[in-house]
């Protein structure tokens, strides 16, 4: 549904994006993990098509965001980091006006805003002036906003940001129901979240993609390989083994890879015929150990030594 191709931004001189691919599913829940300045407001921003790419494409069913722009954007519900409301405004003027904006008919807007209202659990404050309401009911507002239209991908730029741990159970329940029917894109600092409601994680390490995975594939035990041998060549020789799920490089040092090897299901006797493997073959097997995996875990190991920058 989105594919995004060689995606870049420069502000200035300064590379906030830099050469990211990804494509995502109808239907997946993605997590957008990284460091503040790590580009994922910036790639969100270019989805949405409120800020042009420098170089790359976002495609949206094959159609170009940048030349079909108001088309794409009346298919995104977008809540960005900052929450922009009207705090002059009642939370239901407020959402009479998006409405409006959406190309609600006067026909249509009453059952749409009653329909957010009681998603967001905003029925208590609907009357209110937003200048008074607290700040984890403005990001209710501000995901009620993004919900009018019925949109089939959702881009959510902290949505729990503010929020009450048992509103923060909600919304996480909310995002499930939706990604049911849409596409949505979560990006957020709580790890913990991520692992709760995304199917898929993509991590940034300044600026560039550093991870593309499945969370599933993140938890539970895993193995480490250290050899000799470049990717390509151990790729083509224990990708067939039935028994593996995933082979990934992580490094090289000294003229030693690293990979990071993922089981199908609970495979007891992996590591031998892993080893048996890198024997036969003839290379140098330096080390094959096991190793616990976890969101939290590999998201540090990707941004290790990150610098982090101002831009987000």
């Amino acid at each position: 549904m989105i594919q995004v191709r060689q995606l870049s931004r420069y502000y200035d001189d300064f590379l906030a994006v830099d050469g990211v691919s990804f494509q995502i599913g109808r239907g997946e829940i993605v997590g957008l993990l990284g460091h503040n300045g790590a580009g994922k407001s910036t790639i969100m921003k270019m989805l949405t098509g409120y800020l042009e790419p420098s170089h790359g494409q976002v495609l949206i069913d094959g159609e170009d965001v940048a030349a079909h722009r108001e088309k794409a954007r009346m298919r995104i519900g977008y809540l960005p980091e900052n929450c922009p409301v009207y705090p002059e405004m009642t939370v239901i003027d407020f959402l009479d006006y998006t409405a409006t904006l959406r190309g609600l008919t006067a026909s249509q807007r009453p059952a749409a805003i009653r329909q957010v209202i009681k998603q967001t659990e905003l029925a208590e404050k609907a009357a209110s002036v937003i200048a008074t309401l607290s700040r984890g009911f403005c990001q209710r507002v501000g995901l009620a906003q993004a919900l009018l239209h019925n949109p089939d991908i959702l881009i959510l730029d902290e949505p729990t940001n503010g929020l009450d741990p048992r509103q923060i159970i909600h919304v996480r329940e909310l995002i499930r129901r939706l990604g049911e029917h849409a596409t949505v894109i979560v990006s957020t600092h709580i790890l913990q979240e991520v692992e709760a409601l995304c199917d898929r994680v993509l991590i940034l390490r300044q600026g560039r993609l550093a991870l593309d995975a499945r969370t599933a594939a993140l938890r539970g035990k895993g193995l480490l390989l250290c050899c000799d041998v470049g990717p390509e060549k151990v790729y083509a020789l224990l990708r067939k083994h039935p028994a593996i799920a995933e082979i990934a490089f992580q490094q090289e040092a000294s003229g030693r890879f690293t990979y990071k090897i993922d089981p199908q299901g609970v495979q007891h006797d992996l590591a031998p015929a892993i080893a048996a493997e890198v024997v036969c073959a003839g290379w140098k097997l330096y080390a094959l150990q096991g190793e616990d995996q976890s969101l939290e875990k590999t998201f540090h190991q990707m941004t290790a030594g990150e610098v982090h920058q101002n831009v987000a």
